[in-house]
């Protein structure tokens, strides 16, 4: 840790706190934090007796400093394993005086498979998978999608194969290809000149302003219209359960019911009253697609 103008580091500068408020003591050579007064099952220890700081140390100036930069609300992404370690965590925020400001989400084991068969060893290191080999083999959008497909206190079965495939088994590839469906849509309903423009520039283009919806009557148009509806309230709930997976799993039934849509409902050819309000919807879909991506930092490609 950078020490400040003063020459003191988060470390000494939350111990000083600590021992101002009287949560410190001396015993056996080791000074203590008196985490049993939040509710901790026993006391532990921040500097050992031969003047070494334990790990828990270095987590109770990690979090002061946190505090300090002016953050009220902290959100920790642990190992199951670590559930023993959040009383004592919640205790050295209380003891500043910030109760309940520590949040833990333990996270489960990733279980590795390629085409379904278990992966147990890195050709590099002989030991274990990195997550820098995964996302080099997969690439990143597929490598964050999947592990954000399942909720944190359940264990995630990877399958590497099917995160590289270019098909419709492939949940990441599924959704991103619905967008560049869109785009792809907007192009051909442009035509000349469309190939430089952007999606948002040819949706402005071939979409009026005064476009009318009333004409979106069948049941894939329906349906598709529900879906974009349910949006703001599934995000809203998403934060608050901190449950990014339910915005994969939108993502992959509104890339699903914009598939149907795009069989059921021919789009370019038709009327023009028809032709502009399917228009409409499908770059509608898209903006809900590419938002969607966006939450959970993937791409949003125009073309594929």
């Amino acid at each position: 840790y950078e020490v400040d103008e003063n020459g003191t580091s988060p470390v000494s500068r939350s111990l000083e706190i600590m021992n101002e408020k009287g949560y410190l003591y001396d015993k056996d050579g080791a000074t203590w934090f008196r985490s049993t007064d939040f509710g901790d099952d026993k006391d532990r220890v921040l500097l050992k007796e031969n003047g070494e700081y334990t790990y828990f140390m270095s987590d109770v100036a990690y979090h002061y400093d946190k505090m300090q930069r002016g953050f009220d609300h902290l959100i920790d992404l642990w190992g199951a394993d670590h559930h023993g370690y959040i009383r004592r965590c919640e205790a050295m925020l209380a003891a500043w005086g910030y109760p309940g400001a520590l949040e833990v989400v333990l996270g489960q084991l990733v279980n590795l498979f390629r085409d379904g068969e278990a992966v147990r060893m890195s050709k590099r290191t002989g030991e274990m998978v990195t997550f820098a080999e995964l996302i080099e083999e997969v690439g990143v959008d597929a490598t964050r999608f999947l592990m954000l497909s399942r909720s944190s206190d359940q264990p995630i079965d990877f399958d590497i194969e099917v995160a590289k495939k270019k098909d419709n088994s492939n949940p990441v590839y599924y959704v991103q290809y619905a967008h560049a469906r869109i785009c792809s849509v907007l192009r051909k309903a442009a035509g000349e000149g469309a190939e430089s423009l952007s999606a948002d520039e040819l949706a402005a283009k071939v979409i009026p302003a005064d476009v009318d919806l009333s004409v979106l009557t069948h049941e894939s148009e329906i349906a598709l219209m529900r879906k974009m509806d349910d949006f703001g309230e599934l995000v809203a709930l998403a934060a608050r359960d901190r449950a990014p997976f339910r915005l994969t799993h939108y993502a992959q039934e509104l890339a699903g019911l914009f598939h149907q849509f795009y069989t059921n409902c021919h789009i370019i050819g038709e009327e023009d009253a028809v032709q502009n309000g399917r228009l409409a919807l499908a770059d509608a879909t898209r903006t809900v697609l590419a938002l969607t991506l966006s939450l959970i930092g993937v791409s949003a490609p125009e073309r594929m």
